[in-house]
């Protein structure tokens, strides 16, 4: 079963933990000191909150797939959307490697489509190092390069 992933740059990643600690009523899942994540199953969601983004608020959405062909499925249907997809195999983002797939929506937010392979050691070196819009988007911390 997906689960819908959301990423949101904040200012202060500590008061941020504390806001959605509280609002999820759990602990991260994943802490470091520049990122956390929440796995959470009511709702459904891999929540992210990170310092990496160009500005704060929405990062990038996202959809996570469970396996190989969930992960297929989803790049077939946003191929049904007539947009440029960018895939990716093997990203190391975010702790996590995993193999990825990428667009943005008519208003320019990006939307990663990915399967987690494994946990990582790094934030990642297939990311932006830093922010760089295309097209008047703007650029998403894990954006590929």
């Amino acid at each position: 079963m997906k689960r819908l992933h959301v990423h949101v740059a904040v200012h202060d990643l500590e008061q941020s933990i504390r806001f959605y600690k509280a609002l999820f009523d759990a602990e991260p899942t994943v802490k470091k000191d520049d990122y956390a994540k929440w796995q959470l199953e009511d709702p459904r969601v891999n929540f992210a909150i990170s310092k990496r983004g160009a500005k704060t608020g929405l990062d990038h959405l996202g959809i996570q797939a469970e396996n190989e062909g969930e992960l297929g499925a989803l790049r077939s249907q946003l191929a049904q959307a007539d947009v440029a997809i960018l895939d990716q195999k093997d990203a190391t983002c975010c702790y996590a490697k995993s193999d990825k797939h990428w667009t943005l929506d008519p208003q320019g937010i990006a939307w990663e489509s990915f399967r987690t392979l494994e946990a990582a050691p790094t934030y990642g070196a297939d990311t932006l190092a830093q922010a760089r819009p295309r097209d008047g988007a703007k650029a998403v911390c894990c954006a590929p390069l």
